[in-house]
């Protein structure tokens, strides 16, 4: 059987989340933007740092994150 490993996207900081950029079934690469937030009126791409399929997208446009936060977690591949 195998054993499937999964990964955590996380909010480094508080921030508005400004747009997601994937869905739920989605495979992305290393290296793609996930989720765009927002912070004193500057935006902060967070990029995958491993490719897989969003197994979860935790967050949506127009939410507060804090730091530690899940925004989206990959199974990955």
């Amino acid at each position: 059987m195998a054993r499937v490993t999964t990964a955590e996207l996380v909010a480094e900081m508080v921030a508005n989340v400004l747009r997601v950029e994937v869905a739920e079934g989605a495979t992305i690469a290393a290296g793609d933007t996930v989720v765009l937030l927002e912070s004193m009126k500057m935006e902060i791409p967070v990029i995958a740092e491993t490719g897989g399929v969003v197994s979860a997208v935790k967050v949506e446009a127009g939410d507060v994150v804090q730091e530690g936060d899940v925004l989206v977690q990959i199974t990955l591949g």
